[in-house]
């Protein structure tokens, strides 16, 4: 996921309206983009030559910014306007709808300073930012507030606001351009995971099909004497600790690997689900866990059993947080408190979010490879090995699940936060014990709607930016679990 390392770029205007102090734009100016590079933003604005003061005020000087803007639009992810002084509503709206360029746009306004109210120093952007919005309104631009109406630009507000909006960009610009591998098709008993394609690539997320018997008849057809397979069996046992797995099912793995490697590098694919048993399972005689679980590690999340709605969600975010996800079932009730639940997968979890030496309950809890426990009464034990399982470490997450409604012909989504804890638990696979607030709440909305049973999970504090994402920019019908506040 290169987007996630790419730094962003934000289109920056400065509004100006001429019956107001001009030295605000130019202080405004200049404090805004030292903000912008101290978090490593780059901008794209107009020079203090180009227009007076570098701020947007006229028609000509509109088409002008709207120019600059089409000219760098493959490298724009949002826009930020910046209100200096009251601004020109008007400027500012057609520069955004000029530019065409479909992006996240932020609207920040500066405060007024008690001690300076005079003609020369009073800015009224506390007004201005309400003009400006209801123009854009009137265009049709969509567009995402600061917490606090008016916000000084080097305060912390301001700052934790841009790094949410950063985060908004990446999951926008990157679910819009989404090319998504979907390996072997979906287990029988699992009509759970039905999706739509074509609903999927009206948001901008391609789907690219592959047989499982081709990347398996590929993988028998792989020397384990070449490169690409030992590399990749190297990289298995620098990953993840192998101790009692047999060495041919590590080759298996490995061979397996490579196949899906070269054939998401060959089509351009960031993410994959993949049909995960018991195909694999029966006739080439190992699990896939470890490699998808390397894949979401290195953020090109793969989900279980074909689950391509689960990997967009696993795909958001981890284009918010910077950070690997997970697929895993809401699986089970955590005694009699209500707000507690057991997740767990088999599991193909990345390795970054389990317990380590340092965060451990017990020994146990550190991933290691395993076998596929609840499939082995079934396929045997000698056909199921390749999990990587542990305890998830005890952190603040954020939770997401995207689902298409064929029925109604939309993508609709819910997310929420929740913590994961160190209540003890003994049990097998990839797990964790989380914290909901009010999760019989979420689970009756969870069952009422007919979502599925999988959730993506990150380690990171994420869901009010992939939120603003999905439901504002990319107008996916979202529900925001927060109990603590009204939405």
């Amino acid at each position: 996921m290169a987007l996630v390392e790419k730094p962003i770029t934000l289109g920056v205007i400065v509004g100006n309206r001429g019956f107001f102090p001009k030295h605000l734009c130019v202080s405004g100016r200049a404090t805004m983009l030292k903000v912008l590079e101290q978090e490593g933003i780059r901008a794209v604005i107009v020079g203090e030559q180009d227009t007076p003061y570098g701020s947007i005020e006229s028609v000509n000087e509109a088409r002008f910014c709207a120019d600059l803007f089409r000219a760098h639009r493959d490298e724009i992810d949002g826009v930020l306007v910046t209100l200096p002084n009251f601004g020109d509503e008007r400027a500012i709206a057609n520069t955004l709808r000029w530019a065409e360029l479909g992006v996240p746009v932020l609207i920040q306004a500066f405060p007024d300073d008690v001690a300076h109210m005079s003609i020369a120093d009073r800015r009224d952007s506390f007004c201005g930012k309400m003009s400006a919005c209801n123009n854009l309104r009137q265009y049709g631009i969509k567009y995402t507030l600061t917490r606090l109406h008016t916000v000084d630009p080097e305060s912390e507000s301001f700052r934790e606001d841009l790094r949410a909006f950063a985060a908004t960009c990446r999951v926008t610009r990157g679910l819009k351009h989404a090319r998504i591998g979907a390996i072997g098709a979906r287990p029988a008993a699992f009509n759970t995971v039905r999706y739509s394609e074509k609903l999927l690539e009206r948001s901008g997320i391609s789907v690219e099909t592959l047989d499982l018997s081709e990347v398996l008849g590929r993988a028998q057809r792989l020397d384990l004497a070449a490169a690409a397979v030992r590399g990749k069996r190297e990289q298995i046992e620098a990953y993840i600790p192998t101790k009692g797995i047999p060495s041919e099912s590590i080759d298996r793995i490995a061979k397996f690997g490579v196949v899906v490697e070269e054939w998401m590098q060959e089509n351009n694919l960031s993410a994959s689900a993949i049909q995960c048993w018991t195909a694999i399972e029966e006739f080439y005689g190992v699990v896939p866990c470890t490699i998808m679980s390397m894949m979401s590690n290195q953020l090109m999340p793969s989900a279980c059993e074909t689950d391509i709605a689960g990997t967009v969600g696993m795909m958001a975010l981890a284009y918010a947080s910077g950070q690997p996800s997970a697929i895993v079932d809401w699986n089970n009730n955590y005694g009699n408190d209500p707000d507690l639940a057991v997740v767990f997968h088999c599991s193909n979890l990345p390795k970054s979010i389990f317990s380590d030496r340092d965060t451990m309950i017990r020994a146990e809890d550190i991933p290691v490879m395993d076998y596929q426990a609840i499939l082995a009464g079934t396929v045997g034990k000698e056909n199921a090995f390749g999990t990587v399982v542990g305890r998830v470490k005890a952190d603040p997450f954020t939770y997401m699940r995207v689902s298409t409604d064929d029925l109604d012909g939309k993508v609709v989504a819910y997310v929420g936060e929740g913590n994961l804890t160190n209540d003890p638990l003994l049990t097998f696979g990839g797990y964790g014990v989380v914290h909901v607030p009010q999760m019989q709440k979420l689970l009756a909305y969870i069952c009422e709607q007919g979502y599925e049973h999988h959730v993506a999970m990150n380690l990171s504090s994420v869901a009010g930016p992939v939120y603003e994402a999905v439901n504002k920019y990319l107008g996916w019908q979202t529900y925001y679990h927060e109990p603590a506040a009204t939405r």
